[in-house]
């Protein structure tokens, strides 16, 4: 496996994004439904203030070393209201699927957060996203509850750091 690079989601990665938001597969895990054009640019502008927010937080965009070829987003996200809590999530291209990917950007992610200051980590992923639920699992996610997240079904994982 390639070392994977993060480096923040600038203004010009947006075709890179919609590369992921826009693809039906992708998005069946997420949302359920592909994003389409204007609603993915509200979206990417709300991601790249986010990423202005925090030197830490944000989403990364995320490609092989080697090759510079796009593999997905992986995002840490702060909770606003529990400072000691954070989000890791990721999407990767299908094309990349079963190929250790997302076991690696988990675990990139994972080590991103152990430079905060935080305690804990969540991760929400759909209650049918097997190889997703087996990632966090081997990383030390544990299930809290699977729940309605926005109306769709939705497992809340957590892991303390």
């Amino acid at each position: 496996m390639n070392q994977l690079i993060f480096k923040k989601f600038k203004a010009t990665d947006f075709k890179d994004y919609f590369r992921l938001v826009s693809n039906e597969h992708v998005m069946a895990q997420i949302t359920e439904r592909a994003i389409p054009l204007e609603e993915a640019q509200v979206n990417y502008q709300k991601l790249l203030e986010h990423n202005k927010k925090h030197e830490l937080y944000g989403s990364y965009k995320v490609f092989d070393s080697v090759t510079g070829e796009f593999i997905g987003l992986g995002h840490i996200t702060l909770n606003e209201n529990k400072i000691e809590e954070a989000e890791i999530g990721y999407m990767i291209l299908p094309e990349y699927w079963g190929k250790g990917y997302g076991s690696t950007i988990a675990k990139q992610l994972i080590e991103l957060a152990k430079q905060a200051n935080l305690s804990i980590l969540k991760a929400v992923i759909g209650p049918e996203n097997i190889p997703s639920r087996k990632i966090l699992i081997k990383q030390g996610f544990t299930s809290e509850k699977i729940c309605k997240i926005e109306g769709l079904p939705g497992e809340i994982l957590s892991r303390i750091i």
